[in-house]
């Protein structure tokens, strides 16, 4: 009801430019739902027009300005009464006035930067989007339309491998290798698990990709681990020599690149974590952390890894030297964990995730593979036994 001026007395609604020939992207919602928005990209201009509609034919719209901003903005659970906005760009419409008829007014934000992709997570939210606004005495009316914002990024070619080699001395010793360091979305993850030593009775082992979330700063830190997929890799007690194969298929999940300290405000990052168990229900972990990151279509191929172009994702996991094609640099495999240089067999151990556990390690104080021709390879014992049903068995940074 417009009564004496109060009430929404028009409505405004959003058009982009080039809507039905625009990519869409689904992402998810805070309740879990997906709902798809047109798809941009970092240096993309955003243009449409501002439609204004009155309700009643023939009335007046008494208004101070109509305006429309690109928001990008980042929403903590935790502290939702603050947005924290990274990107905020208006377009002033028209002057205070009356309106008498309904009215189009066409809007551009060229090559705007949006430097982040947009995510949706259990602590947080990132999120682009247009606010129209016709500016009224008593009460504005408002418009908003969210739109999606993908990044993209190219690694060099040469993407070195992840081999290492674990065990505890006299009683286990394994290598795992995995073909790459950095998995684009669509991408597989191959790899293999030889067993060198085996004195004690593996019954199980397993792989599952785990996506951990970190958001906040000093006591505000919150840190929340989902399990993307697990699989099991092996049933029954291994022996010495024997080699397990590993292929796990990226595309079927809902994965996003990884991102590391977004405006300051949360990181995302992922690991692969390797699961063994023997008769006693006691469970060995080796977490690994990868580098996810999307790969830009054939049809934007050349623009997305020109190397003028003004997109340089560098809240991606990883050294922004690696965002462009160009040769390989030591150190190219970025990984917390890693004890070495990539593609030399190194020696290390299974770690236990939880730091808080009080379980004590194992008295071994340090062995050499008995394959690694290096005199240096060796290492401090880490690797723990947990409990089968252990809370924090794969919930906490190693």
């Amino acid at each position: 009801m417009n009564f004496l001026g109060f009430g929404q007395s028009a409505d405004l609604d959003i058009v982009f430019d080039g809507a039905d020939t625009r990519k869409m992207a689904e992402i998810k919602t805070e309740d879990g739902k997906k709902e798809k928005y047109l798809l941009y990209y970092d240096g993309e201009t955003v243009s449409g027009k501002v439609n204004v509609t009155l309700k009643k034919p023939g009335s007046k719209l008494e208004h101070q300005g109509i305006k429309i901003e690109l928001i990008g903005q980042i929403e903590l659970y935790y502290d939702r009464g603050n947005h924290h906005e990274f990107l905020s760009l208006v377009k002033e419409l028209a002057r205070p006035g009356d309106l008498i008829q309904n009215s189009s007014y066409p809007f551009e934000f060229a090559n705007v930067e949006k430097p982040y992709e947009v995510y949706v997570g259990s602590n947080v939210r990132l999120r682009y989007f247009l606010r129209a606004t016709v500016v009224r005495r008593l009460s504005d009316i408002i418009r908003e339309v969210d739109i999606a914002v993908h990044t993209l990024c190219s690694y060099p070619e040469v993407n070195s491998p992840i081999k290492m080699e674990v065990g505890i001395e006299d009683c286990l010793h394994i290598e795992f290798e995995y073909n790459k360091s950095k998995y684009h979305l669509k991408d597989v993850i191959v790899g293999k698990i030889y067993f060198l030593l085996v004195r004690i009775k593996i019954k199980h082992m397993e792989i599952a990709i785990i996506k951990r979330e970190t958001t906040g700063t000093g006591p505000n830190t919150f840190t929340e681990n989902e399990t993307i997929a697990k699989y099991e890799i092996m049933d029954g007690a291994p022996v010495r020599g024997e080699s397990i194969p590993i292929r796990v298929f990226l595309a079927g999940y809902d994965l996003t690149p990884a991102m590391r300290d977004i405006n300051k405000k949360f990181s995302v990052k992922y690991f692969l974590n390797l699961v063994l168990m023997d008769t006693e229900d006691r469970r060995y972990f080796k977490q690994q952390e990868i580098t996810l990151w999307r790969k830009a279509e054939k049809t934007r191929k050349s623009s997305a890894i020109a190397p003028n172009n003004p997109h340089v994702p560098s809240h991606l996991v990883g050294s922004e030297s690696d965002m462009i094609p160009k040769a390989p640099q030591d150190g190219a495999h970025n990984s917390d964990t890693s004890p070495a240089p990539p593609m030399d067999p190194t020696v290390g151990l299974f770690t236990q995730e939880s730091p808080q556990n009080e379980t004590k390690p194992l008295e071994s104080p340090t062995f050499h593979a008995e394959n690694d021709n290096s005199e240096s390879a060796q290492s401090t014992n880490d690797m723990l036994p947990l409990p089968l049903d252990s809370p924090d068995s794969t919930e906490q940074n190693p």
